[in-house]
């Protein structure tokens, strides 16, 4: 392949199909590749796609991609072996005035998008990945795959958490442990019928489900229930250096959700289709590495641009964010005929004045709040434990809540280790 491209895009994943289809609607010559044999098959992420960035780059999204439900219901629940307290968040808000979110299979959306950029113009190579970075002086000038030399005047990383073009550009170190999480997903079939009856729903709607406690032994993570048209996304996500320190397999985590009770009681008859891990940065901004260099963006997961504080988790919306910034970084620069670093840099500027980096300063103590153990062990058992006393009778005289609060922390905490952790709290998420 002797054609230099405007740009190429090295990952077909939410970034880098954005960044192809903005850019092969401005004209340029845009190249995809993928290492998957088809789009979408090294892409098993199965969860919720929040904002309005899709809508805005593809009007007609609603009526076309191949999401699996709407996100009309988010609830969070705290776990003990037993017991499960849940907070059930609906609201009208969340279809007004478009809707807030989309419960999604990566595996059908990544295919359809990369179609999209396509039709647009993009060229989308599968089974094509970047073995090296192609480089003029200290310009990068293209991508290596396989035996071919494929040139560009700009290469876009958009190949995900622990990116390996982003650590041939010099732009991000070697990550540790510390920084991600591993999340494992199974997709267990059930009937639409049976998903509406069971969880409350109709039509298009869908719940997004997460929870916090028992599921993850005490690790920082959680775990995680989407609703799809016809199956249920069931899984955890941990932290991996927890799960080396402690010996323990994501599986075995994942095994022990599923016979909660609660979760026991939604996923009974389904029958598993599929199975995936995946890795996932969590650092938010502590980890991301610098964005550009000559000839070189970085964008989506390999930009590290995830959001997560323990209440959300949100990372594909970040990603096609910064998959359109990068695109209107490179038809400016296109449009200068200057692809230099300080060119490039628009890219960053565009960053900022978007809710990416803005979100990220916000939470960016969240990280590091989130490996408390008390908010994975022992505030699932006193909220559990004091609904446990408020909810069920025992023949005796009823308490204040705030009496059986004091009941609840007797021989688990007192008001002086916990006010700490509320502080932290405070300014972290």
């Amino acid at each position: 392949m002797e054609q230099e491209f405007d740009a190429i895009v090295v990952g077909a994943g939410p970034a880098g199909s954005a960044c192809a289809y903005k850019l092969a609607n401005a004209g340029l010559q845009v190249l995809v590749i993928d290492r998957g044999k088809f789009v979408g098959a090294k892409n098993m992420w199965g969860g919720a796609f929040y904002g309005g960035d899709l809508l805005n780059l593809l009007p007609n999204f609603c009526e076309e991609a191949p999401f699996e439900r709407y996100v009309t219901r988010q609830k969070i629940s705290f776990l003990t072996e037993e017991d499960c307290l849940s907070v059930d968040f609906a609201s009208p808000k969340f279809k007004e005035p478009a809707p807030h979110g989309f419960v999604m299979l990566r595996s059908k959306f990544d295919r359809w998008f990369a179609d999209k950029a396509q039709e647009a113009g993009a060229v989308v190579a599968p089974g094509l990945g970047a073995d090296d970075l192609l480089w003029d002086g200290s310009r990068v000038v293209g991508v290596k795959a396989g035996s071919d030399e494929l040139p560009a005047s700009v290469v876009v990383a958009c190949d995900g958490a622990n990116s390996g073009m982003a650590q041939k550009a010099g732009l991000q170190k070697e990550l540790s442990s510390e920084d991600m999480k591993q999340g494992v997903k199974e997709v267990i079939e059930l009937s639409e019928e049976i998903i509406e009856q069971r969880f409350g729903l109709s039509g298009k709607e869908g719940i997004a489900w997460e929870f916090v406690g028992s599921c993850t032994q005490g690790l920082p993570g959680g775990g995680f229930i989407y609703t799809n048209k016809d199956s249920l996304s069931v899984g955890i996500v941990v932290q991996l250096d927890a799960l080396v320190k402690r010996k323990v397999q994501a599986n075995d985590l994942l095994e022990g959700f599923k016979s909660h009770p609660e979760v026991a009681r939604v996923i009974e008859g389904g029958k598993l289709v599929e199975y995936s891990a995946h890795l996932i940065p969590v650092s938010g901004i502590n980890m991301m590495p610098e964005l550009s260099r000559d000839g070189f963006l970085v964008a989506g997961d390999a930009a590290a641009l995830v959001l997560g504080t323990g209440l959300i988790l949100e990372g594909a919306n970040f990603a096609v964010a910064s998959g359109i910034a990068a695109a209107e970084t490179v038809i400016e620069a296109k449009e200068r005929g200057d692809f230099s670093n300080e060119s490039l840099s628009m890219y960053r500027r565009l960053l900022e004045d978007s809710y990416v980096l803005k979100d990220l300063r916000t939470f960016r103590k969240a990280p590091h709040f989130l490996e408390n153990p008390h908010i994975y062990n022992l505030y699932p058992e006193l909220a559990c434990d004091v609904a446990r006393r408020v909810f069920i009778g025992d023949g005796q005289p009823r308490k204040t809540t705030w009496d059986n609060v004091r009941d609840s922390l007797k021989g688990r905490a007192s008001l002086l280790q916990i006010l700490p952790d509320l502080w932290q709290g405070k300014g972290a998420i």
